[in-house]
């Protein structure tokens, strides 16, 4: 298993994975120290990343290798079906996958999401357009949302 550090404008991120994907990117307020050669399984998803925050890309195309049950990893599947810019409710998911009973334990997949901002489970909102929790923070939550959303530019004439 190979670990990249990358700096990031909400902290700093570590990917990890194999040639078989990646199985996880986090995220940490502790001041890491960036990895100064990305090994090669990892050096298209660190790419990938810097151009997402950069504004250049709104869709990931890396191999992906999270470990999580069957059940979670439906859900994590069903988050990657959201389009960039866009948010879905818990409920929404809840329908999506058949069982609108399912709600709290969607929202516990969702959290337990090992591969951040690539499979977007801050796109996930209440259904009455709250944040709701996120595990990196509902500030880093807020701060993607506006960046894959931004506030129209105002013209003056």
């Amino acid at each position: 298993m190979e670990q990249a550090i990358l700096k990031t404008p909400l902290g700093f991120a570590s990917i990890e994975g194999d040639e078989e994907g990646i199985t996880s990117v986090s995220v940490s307020d502790r001041e890491l120290t960036p990895t100064p050669v990305i090994p090669a399984v990892l050096q298209d998803a660190a790419y990938q990343l810097e151009e997402y925050f950069n504004g250049k890309r709104k869709t990931f195309s890396v191999g992906l290798n999270p470990q999580g049950s069957e059940f979670q990893q439906n859900v994590w599947k069903a988050l990657l079906e959201i389009p960039y810019g866009e948010t879905r409710s818990y409920l929404q998911i809840s329908r999506q996958l058949g069982d609108e009973k399912a709600i709290r334990a969607i929202a516990g997949a969702n959290a337990k999401n090992p591969i951040w901002i690539i499979v977007p489970c801050h796109r996930v909102i209440g259904s009455d357009g709250s944040l709701t929790g996120y595990a990196g923070g509902l500030w880093r939550k807020k701060w993607l949302l506006e960046h894959e959303d931004p506030p129209a530019q105002l013209t003056l004439f």
